[in-house]
């Protein structure tokens, strides 16, 4: 459908022209802002009102979401292969892509101040795949949050699609597209304004090129430097979900985690690398770290508080190696329970097989877009309590309730970084980080009562129980959205089993009386799947893990790299069986 043949009605524009200048001028003289801000508020009015007007003027028969088809037509996509791709090509496909992902997280953005930008996503660095000051600064954010809005508006209904018929199923992912450019410049605009600094000698460089404009052109290429960066991370995505092996997505993300593992294991260099290694300042890495301190320390100091320091000391204390580990190998035994249907071919005498359904039967999908919705409450906490804009915005800027931070002189007194909240909602969703940072206060508050940040016991022991709860019942929420999303509930998979012949032994091949039987079981294992990924998550951040790669990125890393080696069994299996590529949809 080319966009003229869109039916559309577009008399409702001229409200929408009216009211974005009418909120660009309260804005305007609410806030006096500068040229830059005033200029790229203008741009994202004209910008969001543009897709919402495309929205409401569509005057089709389906969903309103075909208004934005034209758009979806026309974004830079990359194309999928015609035919067959070979493993190997795969394989290379696979590894260009990580290779430059790396290359990425160490180019730094060009015209910053390295040593004034503050990290809003400090805590979640490595499940979005990211790195601060880099072309990869969001990492994956963008492309989850697009990922949550979608399911969310489909699984209340409010978006009228069937997932099951291609061509809602492709507008669904073309408008995920468009809610994925709209994230980027969501999360990339604020950053740039209190947090991504110009740096002076830029600036000063901008203004000799054009007078009085420095700050604004030092910002908007800063601007672009992180929307370009964030868009080629989608592209990226995409070539190795149609060239290569398994998901873009998954793949940064055990990337970015087993790095973070590695280092926070074998890091010989002192925690804090400007000062001189000594027992105050031993080496970062767990290995190194507990080697050093045990030939270090006499017995009166291990017992004075050396052992304490080795066990649950931030960072890479034992029990943050062990408890990674642990998650580890629980995690690989989860993956491998399942629950397997017989079934027989309703032709072919003698021919069985079995439908694996996995306790984690929505994968860690769901935990993925639980942890990206609480780096966006983070994201979003921070920039209304200190954003030199938002803070003014009235009701929620600069609310205690909504999440406190310290400034620069309490977070060097405390020992914190500027991005810990220190109340409101932010406090209580924050994530744990290791067995000292809420055991010890809560067992012994007398010692570490520094640690409560004017809290009481209580408080925090709510903290971490509003912590592991939300992890789990929103997991939960997220698996049940991601099975209708993904074509898995009990009717599609009847569908799936039908169509290839199959039936279950002692019973009628009908899809009806499939249904019902795979009703007895996704629904629960789905449940299950949830709310086990969400409690091995968050159990993890409350223990600890080596590199702060967080549990949720131990218990990604483990899933994906399992994942992985099932995928590339699947690509060589095919490649050896041309009949077997074609039963499990290669060409």
């Amino acid at each position: 459908m080319a966009e003229e043949e869109i039916p559309r009605d577009w008399r409702s524009v001229p409200f929408f022209v009216v009211l974005g200048a009418l909120l660009l001028y309260l804005f305007y003289i609410w806030y006096h802002p500068t040229l830059a801000a005033l200029l790229i508020t203008g741009v994202l009015l004209f910008f969001s009102f543009g897709l919402v007007a495309l929205l409401i003027t569509y005057d089709g028969d389906k969903s309103r979401l075909y208004g934005w088809k034209g758009l979806t037509q026309r974004l830079p996509a990359v194309t999928k292969p015609s035919g067959h791709v070979h493993f190997r090509t795969k394989l290379l496909w696979t590894l260009s892509v990580l290779l430059l992902y790396f290359l990425l997280t160490n180019i730094f953005i060009y015209g910053i101040d390295q040593a004034s930008t503050v990290d809003l996503f400090a805590a979640y660095r490595a499940i979005l795949a990211g790195a601060q000051g880099t072309l990869m600064n969001l990492g994956i954010g963008p492309i989850v949050t697009g990922s949550i809005i979608m399911q969310l508006f489909v699984g209340a209904k409010i978006i009228n699609l069937d997932l099951t018929n291609d061509e809602d199923k492709g507008m669904y992912q073309g408008a995920q597209k468009i809610l994925v450019l709209v994230m980027i410049m969501v999360e990339s605009i604020p950053q740039v304004f209190g947090y991504l600094f110009p740096s002076t000698t830029f600036v000063s460089a901008l203004n000799s090129f054009s007078p009085g404009n420095g700050t604004l052109l030092a910002d908007t290429i800063i601007i672009a430097q992180v929307a370009f960066g964030s868009y080629l991370v989608f592209l990226m995505d995409e070539v190795v979900s149609k060239w290569g092996i398994g998901s873009g997505i998954s793949l940064f993300i055990a990337a970015g985690v087993s790095q973070a593992i590695f280092t926070g294991t074998v890091n010989w260099l002192p925690q804090t690398p400007s000062a001189a290694l000594s027992v105050t300042n031993p080496p970062a890495g767990t290995i190194f770290k507990t080697y050093y301190l045990l030939t270090n320390l006499n017995p009166s100091q291990l017992a004075g508080g050396g052992l304490e320091q080795i066990l649950l000391q931030q960072p890479n204390p034992i029990t943050a190696l062990i408890g990674t580990a642990v998650i580890f190998f629980i995690v690989a035994w989860t993956e491998s329970t399942r629950i397997e249907l017989p079934l027989s071919h309703a032709e072919a005498r003698g021919a069985r097989g079995r439908y694996p359904l996995r306790l984690i039967y929505a994968s860690n999908i769901p935990v993925i877009l639980m942890a990206a919705l609480l780096a966006n409450v983070s994201m979003f906490s921070i920039l209304l309590w200190s954003n030199p804009t938002l803070m003014n915005f009235p009701g929620i800027g600069h609310q205690w309730w909504i999440g406190a931070y310290p400034t620069a002189a309490q977070a060097s007194a405390l020992n914190i970084p500027t991005t810990q909240p220190l109340s409101g909602i932010a406090f209580y969703l924050n994530q744990p980080n290791g067995l000292q940072g809420w055991l010890l206060p809560i067992i012994n508050p007398a010692q570490y009562g520094s640690l409560l940040y004017d809290h009481q016991p209580w408080q925090l022991l709510v903290h971490i129980l509003l912590y592991f709860g939300l992890m789990v019942g929103g997991s939960i929420m997220f698996a049940k959205f991601w099975i209708q999303t993904t074509n898995m509930g009990p009717e599609a998979v009847a569908k799936q089993i039908e169509s290839s012949g199959m039936q279950i032994p002692g019973f009628r091949r009908d899809p009806r009386v499939l249904r019902r039987i795979l009703e007895r079981y996704i629904p629960i294992i789905t449940v299950i799947s949830g709310a086990t990924v969400g409690a091995l998550a968050a159990g993890a951040d409350l223990i600890g893990t080596v590199g702060n790669a967080s549990g949720t990125g131990v218990l990604l890393t483990v899933g994906i790299i399992i994942n992985l080696y099932e995928a590339m069994g699947r690509e060589q299996l095919m490649e050896m069986n041309p009949l077997l590529r074609r039963f499990l949809g290669g060409e």
